[in-house]
């Protein structure tokens, strides 16, 4: 038998495979990859730079504060830092290369501000109480300084030296003896040195006055600028053309630690909360800040200007979020069946009305109502011609925000309802309509329970949010119309509004410590009232 070698050997090739297609990666991986290598070494090396400046100069601040823990976490933590991105190729550095950055962001802006927010609830920190013992000692000094009884004044004008330092010319205005004023103290010129014209002083030999257009300018240093007359007694400026000899009131004694009041002996003591308070419970201001325990949740409790309007706030807040929350899923889920009939015409473009409120800004729309719902000039009464006092009565103002809180939130639920009953089996609905099941019946025992599985998480949520929802009762009705019970809590306010109107409007100013042990308290509330809910309606359960 004859084989042609040449049919042989082409029936014999194997036929070739084919080609596989090339593999493209994404834009966003060969970026990735162009940092690989000694560019990726370089960006890693000037980051490191950057943060190692930041170090030092953070360094420099808490060594120049002697604040030597600080000062030791800084340096650890720098270089842990620099360990962990330098050191090369070690299999159990590489996770926390990227966990260092969310660890820092977590520090910086979750842990250190709550325990800041702790730290300062056991603090007097308001106004009158924001310095330190030492400071407050000082203060206290300067504003013991009185006029002396010799009623002596001096013609003044602001100068500076060969050196350019700020020093007063003066003059006394019943002997005409003219003198510098320092910080060092008062030194005696020749008259003639001084050039008076109109009974102001027009200039001064080796010195050059202050030009008016100058004055306002170092008007705040010119204020607290004082020239010693040994003890306590000071000359201080009284505007830009005169100053006064000012002699203390108070003496304050170290060795005891009390203010001595040199008038009649009254004896001001540290009474332990950041104050000097005498025997007939007079405060000198201003006081320090310092810890006092557990006296300002104390205060909650026993003060009944705090106590009061607290458990009358508390109330009204979950009355708000529960009404609020009930409200907005009942008319977001009635929405939802409606418009999920099949068949229904104009269907998207109802969804679409229905998501509105939701895609428009919040503070928007709230100060939008606010101008509808205005008691004189609003659309809603002159549409209606009606006269609602919707902002200004006590009742109708929280009708108003729950109505408009309520408006916010509907289309939230409309969209997590609409998905939920999607996710209901058919064959479940039909199942109960063979069995006879009317349409409130059906609801009611299986589209409403099996909703709920899904949806009870984010109602815990919103309940949550509104019951902290600040931008809804402070934008609507900044928290009034006020009460006659006291000037802080508005018939609107809730909790962290009341916390916020008496972190910074309450008393005499700001009362941080105060504010901030409120603040621990809802969030015990909050985390309460979550839990509960959580574990009544086994959601917790449902996630896992």
């Amino acid at each position: 038998m004859h084989y042609d070698p040449i049919s042989v050997s082409s029936t014999a090739a194997p036929t070739p495979a084919p080609a596989a297609p090339a593999f493209k990666p994404s834009y966003l991986a060969r970026g990735i990859a162009a940092f690989s290598g000694m560019p990726g070494f370089v960006v890693k090396i000037v980051f490191l730079c950057v943060v190692n400046a930041l170090a030092i100069w953070a360094a420099a601040v808490l060594a120049g504060r002697h604040n030597w823990p600080a000062f030791a976490v800084l340096v650890l933590s720098t270089a842990m830092i620099d360990a962990i991105y330098l050191v090369p190729r070690r299999p159990g550095l590489i996770p926390l290369k990227f966990l260092v950055p969310g660890t820092i962001f977590l520090v910086a802006f979750q842990i250190a501000p709550i325990l800041y927010t702790v730290n300062v609830a056991f603090t007097n920190y308001s106004t009158g109480h924001i310095i330190g013992k030492a400071a407050a000692i000082t203060a206290i000094k300067q504003n013991s300084l009185q006029p002396a009884q010799s009623g002596t004044t001096y013609v003044m004008a602001p100068a500076r030296d060969r050196s350019g330092k700020l020093v007063l010319i003066l003059q006394d205005s019943t002997s005409g003896k003219t003198y510098v004023g320092t910080p060092k103290g008062l030194t005696p010129i020749p008259s003639a040195a001084v050039t008076v014209k109109d009974g102001a002083i027009a200039g001064a030999t080796g010195y050059t006055l202050v030009p008016e257009k100058e004055l306002f300018a170092i008007g705040q240093k010119l204020t607290a600028y004082r020239v010693p007359l040994g003890g306590d007694a000071a000359i201080q400026p009284q505007g830009f053309n005169t100053a006064v000899p000012l002699q203390p009131s108070l003496r304050y004694d170290p060795k005891r630690d009390v203010f001595v009041r040199i008038s009649d002996g009254a004896v001001f003591r540290d009474n332990g909360r950041g104050s000097f308070v005498s025997a007939a419970k007079e405060e000198l201001e201003p006081g320090w800040s310092t810890h006092v325990g557990f006296l300002n949740f104390s205060r909650g409790i026993h003060d009944p200007l705090v106590r009061n309007p607290f458990l009358r706030v508390l109330v009204w807040t979950f009355v708000f979020a529960g009404g609020t929350v009930f409200l907005a899923f009942a008319l977001g889920l009635f929405l939802a069946i409606t418009l999920d009939k099949p068949g229904l015409r104009f269907q998207r473009g109802y969804r679409s009305i229905m998501v509105i409120p939701y895609a428009v800004p919040g503070f928007l729309s709230l100060l939008v109502w606010g101008g509808l719902l205005n008691d004189d000039f609003g659309v809603v009464n002159r549409l209606f011609h009606i006269h609602i006092p919707w902002l200004f009565d006590p009742n109708w103002a929280k009708v108003s925000v729950i109505m408009v809180s309520t408006w916010l939130t509907v289309p939230y639920f409309f969209l997590v309802a609409m998905g939920a009953l999607q996710s209901i089996p058919k064959e479940l609905i039909e199942a109960a309509k063979v069995d006879g099941g009317g349409a409130f019946a059906i609801f009611r025992r299986v589209t409403l329970p099996l909703l709920l599985v899904a949806v009870a998480p984010l109602l815990i949520a919103s309940f949550a949010f509104n019951f902290n929802n600040f931008n809804n009762i402070y934008l609507l009705t900044g928290g009034g119309p006020a009460t006659n019970d006291q000037a802080v809590a508005g018939s609107t306010d809730i909790l962290i509004s009341y916390t916020y109107k008496i972190a910074f409007a309450a008393g005499k100013g700001n009362d941080y410590g105060l504010a901030s042990s409120i603040g621990i308290v809802i969030f015990f509330i909050v985390a309460t009232v979550s839990g509960i809910s959580f574990w009544r309606t086994k959601a917790l359960e449902s996630v896992r």
